[in-house]
C-alpha cells in the first residue's frame, strides 16, 4: 500500500468520525455561504482528499523526501550487491581453476561470501522497515495537521459535518471546500518559512 493510498484512506476516516461536530446552530454561528446547504438544520460540506494531498505542498515535500531517501536506499544496495557479485564470481572462477591453496580456505571464503551476502538481506529489510514506518509516521503527520486545521477552519464556518468525497455517492459541487481548506493548510505550512 502506497503513502497516498494510506493517507487517502486515514484522512477519509479521519473526516467522517473526526470532524462531524453536531453542535445547535445558535444566532452567533455564521449564516450558510453558497458554497452551503442547510438540510433540516445541518450544515454539510466535503472535500475531495484526493485533490487536496496533490496539491498539499507538506504533502508533496514530504513525499520528494522519502522519494530521495528510498532513491538513496537503493543505490547504497545496488553499490553493495555489485561488489558482493564481483566478490562471488572472482570466487568461483578461482574454485573452477583451482587457485585456492586448500578446501579449508574454499569453504573459509564461501562462508564469508554467505555471511556478507546475509548483511545485505539485512540491510534492505532494515530499509525497507524504515521506509514502511516513515510512511506511517508521515501519514500520521499529514492526518494530524489537516485534523487540527480543519476543527479550526470550522469553528468560523460552524458545519455540522464535514465528508470526504471518497465516501460519497453524489455530491452537489457547491458543497465541495477544497479550495478553502487547500488554501489554508498551504498557506500555514508556507507561513514560517517566510519569517
Amino acid at each position: 500500500m502506497n503513502f497516498k493510498s494510506v493517507s487517502t484512506a486515514f484522512l477519509s476516516a479521519s473526516m467522517v468520525i473526526g470532524f462531524c461536530q453536531c453542535s445547535q446552530q445558535n444566532a452567533t454561528t455564521p449564516q450558510p455561504s453558497q458554497s452551503t446547504i442547510s438540510v433540516s438544520g445541518l450544515k454539510m460540506a466535503y472535500i475531495d482528499v484526493d485533490s487536496l494531498l496533490l496539491n498539499y505542498a507538506y504533502y508533496q515535500d514530504l513525499m520528494e523526501e522519502m522519494t530521495r531517501k528510498e532513491e538513496n536506499y537503493r543505490l547504497v544496495l545496488a553499490e553493495e550487491i555489485n561488489k558482493f557479485e564481483k566478490e562471488y564470481n572472482d570466487h568461483q572462477k578461482k574454485l573452477e581453476n583451482g587457485v585456492y591453496s586448500s578446501r579449508d580456505r574454499a569453504e573459509s571464503e564461501q562462508n564469508r561470501l554467505a555471511k556478507k551476502q546475509q548483511a545485505i538481506r539485512d540491510k534492505s529489510d532494515k530499509y525497507s522497515q524504515e521506509i514502511m514506518d516513515e510512511r506511517e509516521s508521515n501519514s500520521q503527520k499529514i492526518s494530524e495537521t489537516v485534523d487540527k486545521f480543519i476543527k479550526e477552519y470550522n469553528k468560523d464556518h460552524g458545519y455540522n459535518f464535514i465528508f470526504s468525497k471518497a465516501s460519497l455517492m453524489f455530491a452537489d459541487e457547491t458543497l465541495n471546500i477544497t479550495a478553502d481548506i487547500l488554501d489554508g493548510l498551504n498557506s500555514q505550512y508556507n507561513a514560517p518559512a517566510k519569517k
